[in-house]
């Protein structure tokens, strides 16, 4: 299906909400009837039709067809959060006495689900280097029903051989469920390559305006549906009608969004390569990435996340470089319009992050939409500040 004409027409029947341009926010909870026929009708179908906006709500339902085709997904779930789009998608695949294969390091809200939450219901993970196929395929015992990949991961960026690792799973009649929120559909396509269910924290790059908490799970028309009537419906973790407009808002400019991010990402990162104050950078699209070819193979393009090591010998200097930035803001997500620094040592004293096992004077870029040498003359005066 066309690129544009997802972004721009599927599902905006104009027709039938007097040909307005953007579709209408329908702000309700409750849908009404006339009689106790249509009722019926409608609930018999509560995916599809409205009935009660926990279930469908009109706006919510013209998003999900284009996140499915923008995933090429027969059909997709929204969330209120990335976080309750992960948890759904994991927990609708397993029960008591079940295993799950994950990658080593997953986002930390998805580690703590397999960690602490799944195993009091008797559901047990075995957490893999997931750069080697072989790994997962050591790691699979019979009661194993899923395997977690999140490529590339949202921190030091490794990958896993997407193909491979499906091919693996269906021989064994396991579903993979993978992370995509970091390529977004227009870098990476994970169905394509095998994947069962696709979830992102929407919040990044597809709403892109660091305005709506938000969360989407893709896949085909019988787990989605699966996963509606029991977690979704469940546990409620729903959209509002309101955000739900803001992320199709921001999907209209997420390939030129993407693009612009693609090139200047490479750009700062160039100026970085060649610094003496930065040990080691973590980005799948440079030549030094130990994954690079693989990249290339499964990426179409570059994301505009990537971390850096500082050469420093203590806390204090991570501090002060960052607190000398003027243009990255210092805040936790990405995938905004914004530039974003985030220092890893301010996860110090954080109780949700005590366990971390990355280098203290790791800071993770998020590269948004301004002008890369505005961004890079910002980067300068704060090497030149922060010994």
């Amino acid at each position: 299906m066309n690129l544009n004409y997802i972004l721009n027409h599927l599902g905006e029947n104009r027709s039938e909400y007097l040909n307005a341009v953007s579709p209408p926010i329908f702000q309700t909870s409750n849908f009404a009837f006339k009689t106790v026929a249509e009722m019926r009708q409608s609930i018999s179908d509560e995916l599809n039709t409205p009935f009660y906006t926990r279930g469908c709500n009109p706006t919510v339902a013209i998003l999900r067809q284009k996140i499915a085709a923008l995933e090429g997904a027969e059909d997709a779930l929204i969330f209120g959060s990335g976080t309750a789009a992960a948890a759904a998608s994991i927990i609708s695949q397993v029960t008591q006495g079940d295993h799950i294969v994950s990658i080593a390091k997953p986002y930390s809200w998805t580690n703590k689900l397999l960690t602490l939450f799944l195993p009091r219901f008797g559901v047990k993970t075995t957490f893999v280097d997931g750069t080697k196929t072989e790994n997962f395929e050591t790691a699979i015992t019979d009661q194993t029903k899923v395997i977690i990949l999140e490529s590339p991961n949202s921190l030091t960026f490794e990958l896993q051989d997407i193909k491979a690792v499906t091919a693996l799973a269906k021989s064994k009649n396991i579903t993979t469920i993978l992370d995509n929120s970091y390529c977004s559909p227009i870098n990476q396509k994970p169905i394509e390559m095998g994947v069962d269910l696709v979830f992102h924290s929407a919040t990044k790059y597809l709403a892109g305006h660091s305005d709506v908490v938000c969360g989407v799970v893709c896949g085909s028309k019988v787990k989605i549906k699966d996963i509606f009537t029991s977690e979704f419906m469940t546990l409620g973790a729903i959209i509002s009608p309101n955000d739900a407009s803001l992320l199709m808002r921001g999907l209209r400019t997420l390939p030129i969004r993407m693009e612009r991010i693609s090139k200047s990402v490479l750009k700062v990162l160039e100026y970085l390569k060649q610094h003496e104050n930065v040990e080691k950078i973590y980005h799948p699209f440079l030549e030094s990435f130990p994954q690079y070819e693989l990249a290339k193979k499964q990426m179409t393009n570059a994301s505009g996340l990537f971390s850096f090591v500082l050469k420093a010998e203590e806390r204090a200097e991570v501090d002060r470089f960052c607190d000398a930035l003027k243009t990255f803001l210092l805040a936790c997500s990405w995938g905004g319009h914004e530039s974003l620094a985030f220092p890893i040592c301010g996860l110090d004293d954080s109780p949700n992050y005590k366990n971390n096992e990355l280098p203290w004077n790791l800071i993770r870029i998020n590269i948004g939409l301004e002008d890369p040498q505005f961004l890079i003359d910002d980067l300068e005066q704060a090497f030149e500040r922060y010994r």
